[in-house]
């Protein structure tokens, strides 16, 4: 049942962690969030163990590869699209998955270099902030 919700969601679930509310300590929102993910590299934390890697260019571009989560079976392993930053939201358009459509998320410090995550539809997650 749980391998076909993968399948299903693509991406999208490679990118969760096991169900639970993460309890985060700072939300950030507008400059704030903008400096955090921008000219970054934001590793995400997936259920099987690993990180999914995804590249927040200064320029608005945003990349990433799944081949390294082992997701080259299932999916395409890399896209690219485009992030901004709303209000308290980052949102992001990729070119293929989530077939193009557009998802924003809250994002929270957990420290240095720790994020929570919450998608607008209530998938959530951790990450890793990388340079």
């Amino acid at each position: 049942m749980r391998m076909t919700r993968v399948l299903r969601f693509g991406p999208a679930l490679a990118l969760l962690l096991a169900a639970g509310v993460v309890n985060a300590d700072q939300p950030l929102a507008g400059s704030a969030l903008d400096r955090a993910v921008s000219g970054r590299r934001i590793y995400l934390a997936i259920p099987l163990g690993g990180e999914f890697p995804l590249n927040y260019h200064a320029d608005g571009r945003v990349d990433g590869q799944g081949e390294a989560a082992g997701l080259g079976r299932i999916m395409r392993p890399t896209d690219s699209g485009r992030w901004w930053v709303s209000g308290p939201k980052l949102c992001q358009k990729w070119t293929t998955w989530y077939d193009g459509k557009v998802f924003c998320f809250t994002l929270s410090k957990i420290s240095e270099d720790k994020l929570s995550w919450r998608r607008d539809d209530g998938l959530a997650g951790l990450a890793r902030v990388g340079r």
